[in-house]
């Protein structure tokens, strides 16, 4: 069976949107973000301009560190995605 690495660059770019919008609404900058959820400022950068696919545990502390329910995170509609798999070699 082949492996597949999955990167949905569509719909991590609503992710990101989503996140960078409650951050903003909450007047909280990257930096700060980063320090409430233990991760870095390279990681929320990273995430917010969809250079890397966040975890299911990155999503849980990025809503306690926004104050929200996980699922305020994931709150768009799904973007249809013809082909959202790589390869891994």
């Amino acid at each position: 069976m082949e492996r597949k690495l999955i990167f949905d660059e569509k719909n991590l770019a609503l992710f990101a949107g989503k996140l960078k919008t409650l951050r903003r609404e909450k007047g909280i900058t990257q930096e700060e973000l980063a320090h409430r959820a233990g991760l870095t400022l390279s990681q929320i950068a990273r995430i917010e301009t969809v250079r890397i696919n966040a975890t299911l545990s990155t999503v849980f502390a990025l809503a306690r560190a926004l104050e929200v329910r996980p699922a305020v995170l994931l709150d768009f509609d799904l973007a249809s995605v013809t082909d959202t798999t790589t390869k891994l070699e």
